[in-house]
Formats: C-alpha cells, sequence, structure tokens
C-alpha cells in the first residue's frame, strides 16, 4: 500500500513539473532576426599579398681575375662611393706578365727600326743597280735580285709592324689583368654582402665570383610581391599602397610601379610579381624583411553598406521571385521583403550598394536569433556542441523548416 501511494505522490509531481516546463516555456519571448542598419560610409576594395623589401638597385662586385685576395678595404654596411678601392687580389703573376708583354713589344719595335733600315739600304741599292743596268754595265739578273731584295724587306717591314701592334694588344690586356686586382666600388651605396675573406683564393672560369653586393641609396626601396593571377587583372600603375613587416608597428605607404609577366607557377597556383615603391624614412625597412602589402584598387565615397551576410541570408519559409543578388529588410510587421540590388565594391565583410538609393537607416536581415543568443544564417557545425539554453525560438523554427 505504501508503495502504491509512493507512485501516486511520484507521478503527480512528474506531471506537474512537465505542466509547469511547456507553461514557462510558452511564455518565453520570441527572439525574432538578427539585423544591422544600413550606413553610408568610404569602403576601400584591397588586394592583399606578402613580399619582400628589396633594394631599387642592387650590384653584386665581382672579380675576372684570378688569385688570392690581399686584403678587403670595407666589410658589412659600409658606406663605398663610385670607384672607391674596396678590396686587392694578389697582383704578382700579372704584373710579371704585364713587365714580359712591356719588353716583348720594345723587342718588336726594334726589328721595326732594323727592317726599315734594311729596306731603305735595299730601294738606294736598287736605285744604283737601275743605273748601271741603263748603261748596260750591269746584268739584267743582278737588277732583277735587287728588285727582289727590295721588295721582300718591305714585306718583312710589314710583319714587324704587325707584330708591334700584336705585342700593344698584349700589353694593354696584361694592364687590364693587372688593373683587375684593385677592385673598385661600381656604385655609390652600401655593402650588404660580403662573400670572401682575406687569404681566400677566387677562380673566376665562366662567371666572375661575386665578392660583395652593394644596394644603392636605401631612402627608397621596393617590394617584391606575388599576387595570383585572379586579382593581378584588377592592379595597375601609379595604385596607392600600404603595407607593413614584422618589426614595426608603423603602416608604410607606397605606389605600384611594375606588373611583371614573369609568371611563376607553384602547386597549379600562377602568380605575377608586383613592384612596390615606396619611402624608407630613417632607412628602418632593410633588405630581406617580409611585407604584408595592401593594394587599393577601388575606392567608393559615401557609399550605401551592408555586411557582407546580409547578401547570404536566405530563408527557407520566405518566398522571393527576385534573381540575382538581394537583401531581405525588416518591415514594420516584423516580416523580412527582399529587395533586389545592384553591388558595388566590397571589402570583405562588407558591401556596396550601388542601386537603388534611399536605403540608409532601414534594417536589413543578418540571420536568426535564438533564445540563447544569435546564430548565423550560414550552415550548421554538426560537431559544434549546443550551448545550454540555446534552444530556437518559434520564429526560427518556422524559417528552418
Amino acid at each position: 500500500m505504501k508503495v502504491f501511494l509512493f507512485l501516486i505522490v511520484l507521478g503527480a509531481a512528474s506531471a506537474g513539473g512537465w505542466f509547469y516546463y511547456q507553461r514557462s516555456r510558452a511564455q518565453e519571448p520570441d527572439a525574432g532576426y538578427r539585423t544591422a542598419a544600413v550606413q553610408r560610409e568610404t569602403i576601400v576594395q584591397e588586394i592583399r599579398a606578402t613580399g619582400t623589401v628589396e633594394p631599387i638597385k642592387e650590384v653584386e662586385v665581382g672579380t675576372q681575375v684570378n688569385g688570392r685576395i690581399l686584403q678587403l678595404y670595407v666589410d658589412y654596411n659600409s658606406i663605398v662611393t663610385t670607384n672607391q678601392i674596396i678590396a686587392l687580389i694578389d697582383p704578382a703573376v700579372y704584373e710579371a706578365t704585364h713587365a714580359k708583354d712591356r719588353a716583348q713589344l720594345k723587342s718588336n719595335q726594334a726589328n721595326v727600326a732594323q727592317m726599315a733600315a734594311k729596306l731603305s739600304f735595299a730601294e738606294k741599292d736598287l736605285v744604283r743597280k737601275t743605273e748601271l743596268a741603263a748603261r748596260n754595265m750591269l746584268s739584267k739578273a743582278e737588277l732583277d735580285a735587287a728588285l727582289a731584295e727590295r721588295d721582300a724587306l718591305a714585306a718583312q717591314l710589314k710583319v714587324a709592324e704587325a707584330a708591334v701592334e700584336q705585342s700593344q694588344a698584349s700589353v694593354k690586356l696584361s694592364k687590364t689583368n693587372l688593373d683587375y686586382c684593385t677592385i673598385r666600388s661600381p656604385v655609390n651605396g652600401v655593402v650588404i654582402a660580403r662573400n670572401v675573406d682575406e687569404g681566400q683564393t677566387v677562380v673566376s672560369s665562366m662567371n666572375a665570383q661575386q665578392l660583395y653586393q652593394i644596394a644603392t641609396d636605401l631612402s627608397r626601396i621596393q617590394v617584391s610581391a606575388s599576387v595570383p593571377e585572379a586579382d593581378v587583372g584588377l592592379i595597375r600603375t601609379n595604385q596607392p599602397v600600404s603595407f607593413t613587416v614584422d618589426a614595426y608597428r608603423d603602416t608604410f605607404r607606397g605606389t605600384v610601379r611594375q606588373i611583371r609577366l614573369a609568371a611563376t607557377t607553384v602547386q597549379n597556383v600562377v602568380t605575377y610579381p608586383v613592384i612596390v615603391e615606396a619611402d624608407n624614412p630613417g632607412e628602418k625597412l632593410f633588405p630581406g624583411m617580409t611585407a604584408n602589402i595592401a593594394i587599393e584598387v577601388a575606392r567608393t565615397e559615401n557609399a550605401q553598406l551592408v555586411p557582407a551576410a546580409a547578401l547570404r541570408f536566405n530563408p527557407t519559409n520566405l518566398v522571393s521571385d527576385i534573381q540575382g543578388p538581394k537583401i531581405w529588410l525588416l518591415c514594420t510587421n516584423g516580416v523580412p521583403e527582399a529587395l533586389g540590388v545592384k553591388l558595388g565594391i566590397s571589402d570583405g565583410t562588407r558591401h556596396a550598394i550601388a542601386a537603388p538609393d534611399g536605403l540608409e537607416g532601414r534594417e536589413v536581415v543578418l540571420g536568426l536569433k535564438t533564445n540563447g543568443g544569435t546564430a548565423p544564417s550560414g550552415p550548421k557545425n554538426p560537431f559544434m556542441p549546443t550551448p545550454p539554453g540555446g534552444a530556437q525560438s518559434r520564429t526560427a523554427r518556422r524559417a528552418m523548416r
């Protein structure tokens, strides 16, 4: 009997609890829709990319001769000027070669003088023998021999003169190689890299071995960024660019100088180099820094702006015959009404409404509300746990059927 009474009391308590729960749910307020007001502001469309800070002009200083580095006159971060001596290669071998070529030149010049003297004597001898032959005092054979001797000496003189010219070229070449032992800076700038040490032997083969890397004036720099082919069509020269680097919190300004056609394909993604020129105040930007750039490709002043979520909202319980982009405006009776729009530019989070005009201040629907908070209008993540008290309102449930 006691057990029976206990079960009756337990059933009555359960029924009372269920009645109270249903009554409290019936009294919950209807949360409705999430909305935002249409605003008028300036909107900027940007293309973002990552690039590298580089000097506008960078010169690699190499060597055209072989030898041991005797002395380095500059180091990292050294300021250099045009024709300043920055390194010296052991010139002993090239000095000896130059001395030998100069001696050979003098020998060939002496040979020319000797051939000229012999030719002069042969010409005089030919004149005398010609006079004797005219008097029948000399045979024709002797006259022909004198003529041949004169012609042979004239030819030998030309050979000697050619040898002098060849020796002059050899002297010039050996002098040039000797001068190459003294490495000079070709530009005004700052040394950003040094690739050799004193005592190291450098060998110049097909390509000159690089000794230094010199950047010109770093008061202006350039950023080389890779832009995907989907975005490069919107970029034009002289467009304003802002960028940041990890080393500073400052924002730097520049302009697009060049859009290069040298495409690069990495994992089926085609990118194009975009060169941005900018001032370098205080020379704070160093070559090699990573820059995060934003290229301004479009700007609209005093535009009607709506959040991007307003264009994604698509209720299933409301029907609209509008084709193309549309937004849902919340009417005074609390029911959304579709409105076809012509879109302008976007900054990724907001869209500009080009037409119709006069929407400023109107409430545009972004999604559905819940009693426990807001719910986005997009698809729900099935792996996201449901928060306590997050039961949907009657309006939300009707819209999701």
